[in-house]
């Protein structure tokens, strides 16, 4: 075998054939160029999923118990046997109705959640999101004898709405009267205004207090649902069939995953079409060592004869050129990757690309290299780098020594 890495070696350092050189240096290039922007563009649409699912978990619990029928009348009970499970981590109440806001400038349809403690995972991760105004004002009337609310800073804006404002929340479902049942109007008090980065809580969500919630919402001393916070967050598909089992058939479980399933489902699906789009530059990158192995092995015909007359064998010789374009492929793959995660390292420290804020709930592109990709990434680029030599391999092996040296 050292045989065959000596020759290999020595044809690529040979410097008589400048234009092979040439194309060879181009080969290893173009696979450097393809792997880095393999690495850079996956991780950065790594950093994108990583983001979204923290401000999607953020803003949802891992595991939502529900109860046919729509309100569960004994929380406590329910939440005791959740607390029991060695996976949950935490658990708390919420009710949630939809409603009607209407300002003096405009109206429109929210949803109305109310939060349980205030160091609840919900409310901690909502205080983290706050714009103006305090999170435990929910927890007691205003000054002014009202309840206060928590409005998303999309729907602020749409309805002219800042800390102090009041508005008039609507129940359609409303509450019996002497003449039947009549939509229920209690005017709110702006407490406070929170950014999650997601457009579509910004626009659509309040928060209220959970005692004030039920009391609008009459559900007595009854909840909407429970919110189930885990140790390990991607077992919540798992978790929420076995708390279903547990709780028995009248309650049902929807866990994070599966709520948000298609938009999880189409980053993945961009995932896949960036890494065969980008794996071409590579593929091209592959002509060129084809391209070059093939010249070489028309420029040393005559030695490839001396080589078999003295006894080299196919295979030793089919060695010496997939030995060639395995180092064209491994030293482009190798600076590839280091400049890709350069370049990774660049983007994550100095945050020069900014993102419009209007858009994406982020500010600076994210990055986030994950070692199993970059080990992918190399090690396609490696392999079809390998795959590129066996056409010209099984030409150098198949030469005729005597039709070789005939003309020599």
């Amino acid at each position: 075998m050292r045989f065959e890495v000596f020759l290999a070696l020595r044809f690529l350092r040979a410097r008589q054939h400048a234009f092979i050189n040439l194309i060879t240096v181009l080969s290893m290039a173009g696979v450097s160029l393809g792997v880095c922007a393999l690495i850079v563009v996956l991780s950065v649409m790594n950093g994108f999923q990583d983001e979204f699912t923290k401000k999607i978990v953020g803003m949802n619990s891992h595991v939502t118990v529900y109860k046919a029928g729509g309100v569960i009348e004994r929380p406590q009970a329910v939440a005791d046997k959740l607390n029991q499970m060695p996976q949950v981590e935490g658990v708390s109440s919420i009710i949630y109705g939809q409603v009607m806001l209407v300002a003096p400038a405009a109206a429109s349809g929210a949803i109305l959640y109310g939060l349980d403690a205030p160091d609840s995972p919900k409310a901690r991760e909502l205080a983290a999101h706050l714009v103006e105004g305090d999170l435990a004002a929910l927890a007691r009337p205003t000054p002014g004898g009202l309840w206060g609310v928590l409005v998303g800073s999309a729907l602020a804006r749409r309805l002219g709405l800042g800390t102090g404002s009041v508005v008039n929340i609507i129940n359609p479902l409303g509450e019996d009267t002497p003449v039947g049942r009549a939509p229920k109007s209690e005017p709110f008090q702006v407490v406070g205004l929170f950014e999650s980065g997601l457009y579509q809580f910004d626009s659509s969500i309040v928060f209220v207090g959970l005692a004030a919630g039920q009391r609008f919402l009459g559900l007595g001393q009854g909840v909407s649902g429970m919110e189930v916070m885990l140790k390990d967050l991607y077992q919540a598909p798992v978790m929420a069939q076995e708390i279903g089992r547990i709780l028995g058939p009248m309650y049902f479980a929807r866990d994070w995953i599966s709520t948000n399933k298609n938009l999880f489902a189409a980053l993945k699906l961009e995932k896949i079409a960036m890494f065969v789009i980008l794996i071409l530059i590579v593929f091209v990158a592959s002509f060129g060592i084809v391209s070059s192995l093939i010249m070489m092995v028309m420029v040393k015909t005559r030695d490839i004869g001396i080589l078999k007359a003295l006894g080299a064998t196919r295979s030793s010789l089919r060695r010496v050129f997939v030995l060639q374009g395995l180092v064209i492929g491994l030293v482009g793959t190798v600076v590839g990757v280091a400049g890709g995660l350069v370049l990774c390292w660049l983007l994550s420290r100095y945050h020069f690309i900014e993102l419009p804020k209007a858009v994406y709930p982020i500010n600076t592109l994210p990055v986030q290299v994950d070692p199993l990709m970059v080990a992918t990434v190399a090690s396609a680029a490696v392999l079809i780098s390998l795959l590129a030599t066996i056409y010209p391999a099984r030409v150098a092996g198949g030469l005729d020594p005597v039709k070789a040296l005939r003309y020599e």
